[in-house]
């Protein structure tokens, strides 16, 4: 099990600012802005520059529009494609495991979390080739195991990029946490860069677990893992939501059924 320390994956010291509730109208119209740019193929920099720019966005402000914005196209290819979390019983699971990881430890530690347009859950984390095992790493992992051992899946296989520091202490602690669990199969993978690994199980019937916009959008099959653990494991954990019309196509009849996870709609007066 990981060593316990004082880190954690919490808030931006200006996040309470860059993010209260005040900001989510202003955050929101950008949202529907950027995603409506990208729907007819306006070049990406210049997009999120003339949206930030018309709302007076800060970096981080602009960093997390850009991740929660999702244009038309791409929307409805994502949900057509992806599997229902209940569905994934009996499958190869294959997990983007910083992608996953860094969310469920930014949801332990009170870090901005957001769902996008396409209902993913996305943090703001920013590893940058750097990752380090915190004190909520283990705790993370276990809700991650947990959730697994409900769902039933035939074979978990995790991806971790080899060149991120500590990617070796990561895999140990995974193996660790796995011993608990033998209701299904655990690989841990320690590869050169998992993303193009993931976009090849298309064709396949392995599943993706990844909220990383280029890999759901050539990886075949995916899930929204991460949606569930909070749902299941951490229902009172505040979301920003910028998810719109499609909102019901996006909610798992199973989530649904469960503790619903804290989420004050933006675009919508009633909540999913």
């Amino acid at each position: 099990m990981a060593t316990k320390t004082e880190s954690k994956r919490g808030p931006h010291p200006q996040d309470k600012k860059l993010f209260a509730e005040v900001a989510w109208p202003i955050l929101s119209e950008a949202v529907a802005d950027l995603s409506w740019l990208r729907s007819r193929g306006y070049a990406e920099k210049s997009s999120v520059k003339i949206v930030g720019d018309r709302y007076e966005l800060t970096a981080r402000q602009r960093t997390a529009v850009g991740r929660s914005a999702c244009g038309d196209a791409a929307l409805t290819a994502r949900t057509e494609r992806r599997i229902a979390i209940a569905d994934v019983r009996g499958r190869v699971l294959c997990v983007d495991g910083f992608n996953l990881l860094t969310t469920i430890e930014a949801a332990l530690g009170g870090g901005v979390l957001l769902r996008g347009r396409d209902g993913c859950i996305r943090d703001m984390s920013s590893m940058h080739g750097n990752y380090r095992v915190l004190s909520d790493t283990g705790a993370a992992l276990e809700f991650v195991f947990k959730a697994l051992d409900r769902l039933k899946p035939a074979r978990v296989i995790w991806y971790l990029d080899k060149p991120v520091s500590n990617s070796g202490r990561l895999k140990g602690v995974i193996a660790e946490v796995a011993k608990g669990f033998a209701n299904f199969k655990t690989e841990v993978r320690l590869v050169q860069d998992p993303d193009p690994l993931l976009k090849k199980l298309a064709g396949t019937e392995a599943v993706a677990v990844s909220a990383d916009s280029a890999v759901i959008d050539e990886c075949g099959k995916w899930t929204n893992l991460a949606d569930y653990i909070l749902a299941i494991f951490l229902p009172d954990r505040e979301v920003i939501d910028f998810t719109d019309q499609f909102a019901e196509l996006q909610c798992e009849p199973e989530v649904k059924s469960a503790p619903m996870t804290v989420v004050r709609k933006i675009t919508s007066e009633t909540a999913w």
